[in-house]
């Protein structure tokens, strides 16, 4: 029998190094996974470079990657996408950002490029959208609140380009840098200047807003400045279900994920409690995943909690984490007539608090799989296993393949 879905379990950020705190283990390999085990000894394993080898994926290029959309061809920069994701409706030709709430010192140094990673900065997005002005430049504009301390800008207007820098000095202890262009373009020039307005204006906005004043009274870091990167032009994306004959949902905190799911036209399946942390609600994300695969045949699920513990280095932390995960997943053994695979989209080891090219351990279970010798998910041994090292491009090919929707090459 020939299974009729797909399930695609992306654990964010789950690939590391040997970690001394771990005795020399990767948090992966450290923690206690029965569940992950038996997918793996069930299944066929291998490791993947979600781009290719020695390229650090972002989260951006990597997914699009494993949903079939290779990033060179389609990938513009992570701000449209962003955008998409915090709930604004990007039209061909708007410019989107990213965009982190932060912490400014007294002395214009920022103190905390994440606000203390706050929640709940939706009142202040509004403060934002409701006081600044940007028509003098003919520009009209969305700012939108995303998990935590993420948010996103969409500008709209003649004459905009996206050649332009940021103002994230990617450091604490500096000052934010101005915008400028990275061309002599004037569509570039113009949105420069468009953008150090818009932080001009919205800096005071934010000083000011009671939920700032109520943090500082209670000794946490305010959100009083706005840093903006990963400018792009939205561009056109052929839909999921044409592309593959095949309806899609997407399961994920992250708002970049949801936002690429809704560019290539996968439904947006929210959660209740769903953070993108190592708090989020593990089991109501996954019950609604069982919940989609009863309408569509194709699912992404998104768990993005290792790659902050990552981010931070907390190696510990990370561990106990991808422990929750395995738990929560158990539901998922009893999966009839779905092939699932499990993957990182990216390695973000502890020990440098971000992105690397390390690759990412993959697995592959389901009716048709050839199960190899493998008995643990981890990046040590699914390096021996029976898929051997493939890129991220090659994942969904090889499920589809596996549900019977794959095309003959040839005659």
């Amino acid at each position: 029998m020939t299974a009729q879905r797909i399930l695609l379990i992306v654990l964010d950020g789950i690939g590391d190094r040997p970690h001394p705190a771990l005795g020399g283990a990767t948090p992966l390999s450290a923690a206690r996974t029965p569940v992950l085990d038996r997918m793996a000894r069930e299944g066929a394993t291998g490791i993947m470079d979600t781009i290719a080898p020695g390229i650090r994926p972002g989260s951006d290029t990597s997914h699009l990657a494993l949903l079939g959309y290779p990033p060179e061809e389609y990938y513009t920069g992570r701000g449209p996408l962003e955008a998409e994701g915090s709930g604004i409706r990007m039209r061909p030709g708007m410019i989107g950002f990213r965009a982190n709430f932060a912490t400014l010192g007294p002395d214009g140094l920022v103190t905390d490029r994440r606000a203390g990673r706050i929640h709940g900065t939706e009142p202040l997005s509004k403060a934002i959208e409701d006081g600044v002005d940007l028509l003098p430049f003919g520009v009209s504009f969305r700012f939108v609140s995303g998990a935590g301390h993420r948010a996103a800008l969409a500008l709209e207007g003649t004459g905009l380009g996206d050649g332009v820098g940021s103002n994230d000095p990617k450091h604490e202890g500096v000052a934010p840098t101005r915008f400028e262009p990275t061309t002599v373009r004037p569509e570039d020039v113009k949105t420069a200047a468009v953008l150090n307005e818009f932080v001009r204006q919205a800096r005071p906005i934010l000083f000011n807003h009671p939920l700032n004043r109520e943090r500082l009274a209670q000794g946490l870091p305010p959100a009083n400045e706005v840093l903006l990167r990963g400018a792009g032009r939205m561009g056109h994306f052929e839909p999921f279900g044409e592309r593959y004959g095949l309806s899609g949902a997407v399961v994920a905190a992250a708002t970049l994920i949801t936002g690429i799911g809704k560019v290539v036209g996968l439904e947006t399946i929210h959660v209740e409690g769903a953070t993108g942390s190592v708090d989020t609600n593990l089991d109501g994300k996954v019950r609604a995943v069982v919940d989609a695969l009863e309408t569509h045949g194709f699912v992404l699920l998104n768990i993005k909690g290792a790659d902050e513990s990552g981010h931070d280095g907390k190696a510990e932390q990370k561990r106990d984490f991808i422990e929750r995960i395995d738990g929560a997943l158990a539901p998922f053994l009893d999966l009839q007539e779905t092939v699932i695979a499990v993957c990182g989209d990216h390695s973000t080891p502890c020990t440098v608090m971000d992105h690397s090219a390390d690759p990412v351990p993959v697995l592959v279970r389901g009716e048709g799989v050839r199960p190899d010798r493998v008995t643990k998910y981890d990046e040590f041994r699914c390096a021996e296993g029976g898929l051997h090292r493939i890129r991220g491009r090659d994942l969904l090919p090889t499920l589809l393949d596996l549900i019977g929707k794959s095309h003959k090459y040839g005659a």
